[in-house]
C-alpha cells in the first residue's frame, strides 16, 4: 500500500534542474580535485603540506587534551550502547567543557577551533563513544551553527551562536519521509502570514531532534507577490507550540543517537529567523555540507586507528599452528590494508581540513571525496578486523566480558561505521553530485551541444565554443611530467614516493581521456550511466588520497616525526590503491552494466518472482512509507531537553 502525499509531483528533468539551481555555479578558487579530473596534476596546489597557525595549533592541543580526559573518565561507551542512550551528565559535561561550541568563533563564547582541530576533536570524541562523536557533529557540522556562520545576519549570530556555543543543542532537518536526495519533492510548506511563516510537515532522521533546542528547518515557501518562493532555511525553536517530537528512532548502530520524527504543524517562526532569502535553502544545505560532510571522515579515521590497533594486539596474543596469526600472510594482509588505509584516511582529512581553514581552495570536490572514500574504507577496514577476530569478533563485547575476556566491541564498530555509507550522502548519491562537479568544464562549453530546450542557434554557438576549448585542451592529455623518470625527485627519500606521483599524474590524463571519450560517445544519455561514473568518481577518489599520502609522509619526513614509516606506509598504500585503479579503469568499458539492467527489467516486471519462493518474509504489516500528511500530531511528545 502507499501512503497518501501532498508532495509535489515533479518529472526527472525537474528534480535535476532543482538540484542544479542548487549548485555553486561558479569556480572563484582553485581546486586540486577539478584539477585532477581535468587531467591537469596541480601537485602545487597541496605540496608543501599547509599547516596550521602556531596560536590556532596551541589552542586546539590544549582543547585535546581537556577532552582527552573528559572522554577517558566521564563517557562510558559501553552503558551507552547498554541503555541506547547518551546519560544527561555527560551531555551537561560537554557543555561545561565547551565542546557545543568548537566551530564556534570566540567572539560568540565558542572555541574558534580550526577545522583540522575541531575534526581531530570528533575523531577522539568518537573512538571514546560514536554516538557522542555524532551528537556533536550534527550540533555543529550541519546544524544551526554552520549555515549561520555562513549566510547568517549579525543579528542572528549575535542571538543564537552564544546559545549553541554553551548551552543549545541543535539539529538539521531537511529528510521526510518521502524525500531524501530529491529535495524537490519537499513537502514541508512555511506560507508568509505577515511578520513570520507558518510550518506545517514531517521531518524524519532528525538526528539530535529529541534533545534539540534549536532547528535549522527546510522547507517550501509557496511563491507570491512579495516572495520568489522556493526551498528556504529557518531557525526554529523546539519549543514552539505545534512541534511534536513523534518518535525516537532505533537503529543497527550508533544507538545512543538522539534521532527522531519531528511533526510541524502551523507553527509559527519569525520571518527574522529565515536564513538567507526565500529560495536559498538548497544552496545553503550544500554549502554547509562541503566542509560538514568531514565530520564523517573524522569518524572514519577514529574507526581505522582503533581497528589497527585491536588487530596489532589481538594478532600478537592469538598463535594458530605454532605462532601468532599476524604471521601468517592471509592475516598479515589484512592488517598491512587497516594500518596502511589508516594513514591515507589521516592524510586526506588533514589535508582537506588544512585547505578549508586556508580557504584559498575551493574544497567542495575535495570534501565530497574525503567523505565518499572514507566511509567505504572505513566500512572494510572494521569488516577486515571483525574477520581477523575470527568468532570473537561476531560476540558482543558484553559477552566477552560474561565469559571472562577482554571487551572489545568490534561488532559494534561495524554496525556503527555502517550508515556512513548513507547519510550526508550516500555513495550513490555522492558518486552523482561529484561527476557532475567533475565534468562542469565540460557542460559550461559544452553542455547546450547536449541539453534538448536549447535552440540551434545556441547549439552552435555552443560548438563553436566548445571547439576552440577542446583545441587547446585535448593535446595537452597525450603526455605530461607524470612521463619523466626524475619528475617528483624530492619524493625520494630511501623509500621512492616518486613514482606513485608520477602515476597520479599519468592516469589523472588517462581519466580525463576516458570522461571526454564517454561524453563524446553517449551525450545526453551520460548521465544515465550511474555504474561508469561511480567508476569515475572512485578512480578519482584514489588517485586524490595517493597524493594526500605522499605528501603527508613528505611533510612527516621534513619535520622528522616517524618520516621512514610514513614513507612505508604511503608507499603501501600506493601500491594497493594503484590495484584498485587498474580495476577501476578496466571495469569503465568491461563491466555487466547492460545485463544488470536487463535483469533488474526482470526482477521488477515478476518474472523471478518463482525464485523467491521457499520463505517465510518476517516483516510486520504497515505501509512501506508512513504517511506523512500535515495536521496536529495525535501521539505524545517525546522530546526531552537537557538542561
Amino acid at each position: 500500500m502507499s501512503a497518501p502525499s501532498s508532495k509535489p509531483t515533479v518529472t526527472e528533468r525537474e528534480a535535476r534542474q532543482v538540484a542544479e539551481a542548487a549548485r555553486e555555479q561558479d569556480w572563484r578558487k582553485p581546486s586540486f580535485a577539478k584539477e585532477l579530473f581535468l587531467g591537469r596534476f596541480r601537485l602545487d596546489l597541496i605540496h608543501p603540506h599547509p599547516m596550521p597557525p602556531d596560536e590556532d595549533a596551541r589552542r586546539g592541543e590544549e582543547f585535546l587534551a581537556k577532552l582527552r580526559v573528559f572522554c577517558e573518565t566521564e563517557i562510558d561507551a559501553a552503558r551507552i550502547e547498554r541503555e541506547a542512550r547518551i546519560p544527561d551528565e555527560v551531555i551537561r559535561g560537554l557543555k561545561e567543557i565547551g565542546a557545543l561550541g568548537m566551530k564556534i568563533d570566540i567572539k560568540y563564547g565558542g572555541l574558534g577551533l580550526t577545522q583540522v582541530y575541531y575534526n581531530k576533536a570528533l575523531s577522539l570524541v568518537g573512538s571514546a563513544c560514536p554516538a557522542v562523536g555524532v551528537l556533536l557533529s550534527a550540533h555543529q557540522s550541519i546544524g544551526v551553527p554552520q549555515p549561520l556562520k555562513l549566510f547568517g545576519t549579525d543579528e542572528q549570530k549575535a542571538e543564537f551562536l552564544p546559545r549553541c556555543a554553551r548551552t543549545d543543542i541543535s539539529a538539521f532537518l531537511l529528510t521526510e519521509p518521502d524525500v531524501g536526495s530529491d529535495p524537490a519533492r519537499l513537502a514541508t510548506t512555511a506560507v508568509r502570514d505577515g511578520d513570520a511563516y507558518v510550518l506545517d510537515g514531517v521531518k524524519l532522521w532528525t538526528t539530535n531532534g529529541v534533545v534539540a533546542d534549536l532547528l535549522v528547518v527546510m522547507a517550501r515557501v509557496p511563491k507570491s507577490e512579495n516572495g520568489k518562493g522556493g526551498i528556504t532555511a529557518f531557525v526554529v525553536e523546539t519549543d514552539s507550540p505545534g512541534i511534536t517530537v513523534e518518535n525516537r528512532n532505533a537503529f543497527m548502530g550508533l544507538r545512543g543517537i538522539e534521532n527522531g520524527v519531528t511533526r510541524f504543524h502551523q507553527v509559527r517562526v519569525p520571518a527574522a529567523n529565515r536564513i538567507g532569502p526565500e529560495g536559498a535553502g538548497l544552496k545553503i544545505a550544500l554549502t554547509t555540507l562541503n566542509t560538514g560532510r568531514l565530520s564523517l571522515p573524522a569518524s572514519c579515521v577514529a574507526a581505522g586507528k582503533w581497528c589497527l590497533k585491536i588487530a596489532r594486539e589481538w594478532s600478537a596474543a592469538r598463535e594458530q599452528w605454532g605462532r601468532p596469526i599476524a604471521e601468517h600472510e592471509a592475516v598479515g594482509a589484512k592488517i598491512s590494508f587497516i594500518a596502511a588505509t589508516t594513514f591515507a584516511l589521516e592524510a586526506v582529512l588533514d589535508l582537506s581540513s588544512q585547505m578549508a581553514d586556508e580557504d584559498r581552495n575551493d574544497i567542495r570536490i575535495e570534501g565530497a571525496l574525503a567523505k565518499l572514500f572514507a566511509s567505504e574504507m572505513g566500512w572494510l577496514m572494521a569488516d577486515e578486523l571483525v574477520q581477523i577476530r575470527g568468532g570473537r569478533g561476531f560476540e558482543t563485547a558484553e559477552s566477552l566480558a560474561a565469559r571472562g575476556e577482554k571487551a572489545v566491541p568490534a561488532e559494534q564498530v561495524l554496525r556503527d561505521l555502517r550508515i556512513n555509507r548513507i547519510f550526508e550522502g550516500s555513495t550513490e548519491i555522492m558518486h552523482l553530485l561529484i561527476a557532475r562537479e567533475a565534468v562542469d568544464a565540460h557542460l559550461t562549453v559544452a553542455g547546450d551541444l547536449i541539453d534538448p530546450d536549447k535552440t540551434l542557434s545556441d547549439k552552435a554557438k555552443a560548438g563553436a565554443n566548445a571547439g576552440v576549448f577542446y583545441a587547446k585542451w585535448l593535446p595537452k592529455l597525450v603526455a605530461g611530467s607524470g612521463q619523466l623518470p626524475g619528475t617528483y625527485g624530492e619524493f625520494r627519500q630511501g623509500i621512492d614516493l616518486s613514482k606513485h606521483l608520477r602515476y597520479v599524474e599519468r592516469n589523472s590524463r588517462k581519466l580525463a581521456r576516458s570522461t571526454f571519450y564517454a561524453m563524446s560517445r553517449w551525450q545526453g544519455r551520460m548521465e544515465t550511466k550511474q555504474g561508469f561514473l561511480g567508476r569515475i568518481v572512485d578512480i578519482g577518489a584514489e588517485l586524490f588520497a595517493m597524493s594526500a599520502v605522499c605528501v603527508r609522509a613528505e611533510l612527516l619526513r621534513s619535520q622528522g616525526d616517524h618520516g621512514r614509516e610514513a614513507y612505508q606506509l604511503a608507499d603501501a598504500f600506493c601500491h594497493q590503491s594503484r590495484i584498485r585503479v587498474e580495476e577501476l579503469f578496466g571495469r569503465l568499458w568491461s563491466n555487466t552494466d547492460d545485463l544488470d539492467r536487463k535483469v533488474v527489467k526482470g526482477v521488477m516486471g515478476g518474472a523471478y518472482e518463482w525464485l523467491e519462493e521457499g520463505i517465510v518474509d518476517p516483516s510486520g504489516e504497515g505501509p512501506w512509507i508512513a504517511d506523512a500528511s500535515p495536521g496536529p500530531s495525535k501521539v505524545e511528545n517525546v522530546h526531552r531537553p537537557v538542561d
